[in-house]
């Protein structure tokens, strides 16, 4: 990471020296755009600016997120391609060091079939390695947690299900039948009436890719919208920039209020135009856990004529309970409120159903038949499916019935009840810590928190240290804790440890205010400050390149090398 700032630094010095040089010689005709004076919200100075003042916070838009695909960096490409190798270099070592006991690699299929023990004694080797979420120390990631014999049941609930897909409903008539009964459940608890439907999907993204397609579609089919374009948030979840980036939909990102953290309503108007096919409202954004103001916003929708999409990916299970829960929201958020059109759920979160399980709901069919493909030419028949995937799992599906039927309405609101609860303990400790400050004023069960005395990733490497695993964010710098039933069990015993561990962190970063983050906790500091995120964007793919190099130590081994040569 020092070697990525330092090469940064340096070539980013000589491109301000060479424009000056340009500039003096009097180089009128340079094709190369002077550098954007606007500066990402990240710095001390521009965060107390920031709160003294009512100017929304904005994003940093030197380029406005680029897809690494497209994105062509402003460095050139050997300074480039070390910058990737650095951060390549350091996530291969992670990894490598995660997975220092186990030296076999099986880069091709055995020679010889394989008795059954020994996969399994395998497959017990890898699952050792992972992480012990068990332990609670983890923000968000596994959501479950104090239930004897959970996993077992979800398992024996699937295996009964293990080999079936929806694709084939005639054949699997009960997953078609425990798909269907999802989906009323989860409409019934966003207060859908009987005109209300949905499709189950993969996860949060794919619900999210969907109701993006299925409003561009029906934009060009009803409106002739040939350019559309969305209106979001900058808190919205990544998923609206990914999409647009697949359907071709120019993404415009409406401020957030910096005081509420909450969507800048303002502006968000100010943003729409006649190429509008949707707008969007967190319920509750996964950043800082604000809820946006949806009821404004659907109201805004309705007077436009333009759909309403709630995320409620991250909080649905827990928003929806709430008010059963005893606790206020602030906001109505669901199909109560006309304008809202469709609602994207996850029910692998709070809902405690297995991984790779989501819902998309739509306020009628109308609009979900948007979202779905056919293809009738095809010599191999008609082909239709309703989500991305054509084949899915199945057992997937009979987990999450599983989850639903063995909570219940009763087990729900109680989950809800002690994680926003253990929420609120959390956010009212932090707000007693010298030198960190809430970001907004969250009501759900993710916390943010910043500090405007010290690198406030200082405090993540230190809890990292500790065996906690916070999210860091950027824009502004701030770290957050998602709650799960994990930091909720044993009267909050992990939450108050979380707690003890911050506040004896805090309390000797405050006697060294001038020192910043090293390490890894340093990535996020660094990106902020690099102000063209082309460079960013091409350097962040250099993860998955580490990630899908099964060779690992040896690629490792070999950059060293070549480094030092």
């Amino acid at each position: 990471i020092l070697k990525l700032q330092f090469l940064y630094f340096i070539v980013f010095q000589k491109k301000k020296k060479k424009a000056k040089k340009k500039k003096t010689m009097g180089c009128a005709d340079s094709k190369e755009a002077p550098p954007s004076r606007r500066r990402p919200v990240s710095g001390k100075a521009e965060l107390r600016k920031l709160q003294k003042s009512d100017v929304p916070m904005t994003a940093p838009e030197p380029q406005k997120n680029p897809s690494p695909d497209k994105a062509k960096a402003s460095l050139p490409d050997p300074q480039l391609a070390m910058m990737a190798a650095c951060v390549k270099m350091s996530f291969l070592k992670e990894f490598t060091e995660k997975q220092a006991d186990m030296k076999e690699v099986h880069e091709e299929l055995p020679e010889k079939s394989a008795q059954k023990e020994d996969v399994l004694a395998l497959c017990k080797k890898h699952a050792e390695i992972n992480l012990d979420y068990s332990k609670g120390q983890c923000s968000g990631c596994v959501y479950h947690g104090g239930m004897d014999g959970y996993t077992e049941f979800i398992n024996e609930a699937m295996a009964m299900h293990q080999w079936t897909n929806p694709l084939h409903a005639g054949q699997f008539s009960g997953v078609r039948k425990m798909e269907t009964e999802i989906l009323s459940m989860v409409v019934k608890m966003f207060n859908g009436t009987d005109g209300c439907c949905g499709a189950m999907t993969s996860g949060g993204t794919e619900s999210i890719l969907l109701a993006m397609k299925a409003y561009r579609d029906l934009a060009r089919a009803e409106k002739n919208i040939t350019n559309p374009e969305m209106v979001a948030c900058v808190t919205s979840h990544a998923a609206f920039e990914k999409a647009a980036h697949y359907f071709g939909i120019t993404m415009k990102h409406a401020d957030m209020d910096p005081k509420t953290g909450k969507a800048d309503l303002k502006h968000m108007k100010s943003l729409i135009t006649s190429n509008t096919i949707c707008l969007v409202g967190s319920a509750y954004g996964f950043p800082h856990g604000i809820i946006d103001p949806i009821e404004d916003i659907a109201a805004l929708g309705a007077a436009k004529g333009i759909p309403v999409h709630v995320d409620a990916c991250l909080g649905g299970f827990i928003i929806a309970f709430a008010e059963k829960a005893g606790y206020d929201m602030g906001e109505k958020f669901d199909f109560r409120l006309p304008g809202v059109t469709s609602i994207s759920c996850d029910t692998h979160k709070y809902g405690f159903a297995p991984k790779g399980s989501s819902t998309i709901l739509y306020r009628h069919a109308d609009i979900r038949r948007y979202q779905m493909h056919s293809v009738t030419n095809w010599p191999g028949g008609l082909y239709a499916s309703p989500v991305i995937s054509g084949s899915r799992a199945g057992n997937v599906v009979a987990g999450t019935w599983a989850a639903m039927m063995l909570h219940g309405m009763e087990g729900y609101v109680q989950s809800a009840k002690d994680i926003i609860g253990t929420a609120r303990y959390i956010k009212e400790e932090l707000k007693k810590i010298p030198g960190l400050r809430l970001v907004g004023d969250p009501v759900g069960t993710v916390i943010a928190f910043a500090s405007d005395e010290f690198d406030i990733y200082r405090l993540a490497g230190d809890l990292s240290s500790k065996g906690w695993e916070l999210n860091a964010l950027q824009f502004p710098s701030s770290l957050h804790i998602c709650c799960t039933k994990l930091h909720a069990v044993n009267e909050m015993e992990n939450s108050k440890r979380l707690i003890a561990d911050i506040t004896a962190a805090c309390g000797e970063f405050m006697k060294t205010k001038e020192l910043k983050a090293t390490g890894s906790a340093a990535i996020y500091g660094t990106t902020q400050s690099i102000p063209d995120r082309n460079v960013v964007a091409n350097v962040s793919t250099t993860y998955f390149d580490a990630y899908y190099d099964v060779k690992g130590g040896e690629t490792l081994l070999k950059m060293k090398e070549s480094m030092e040569q």
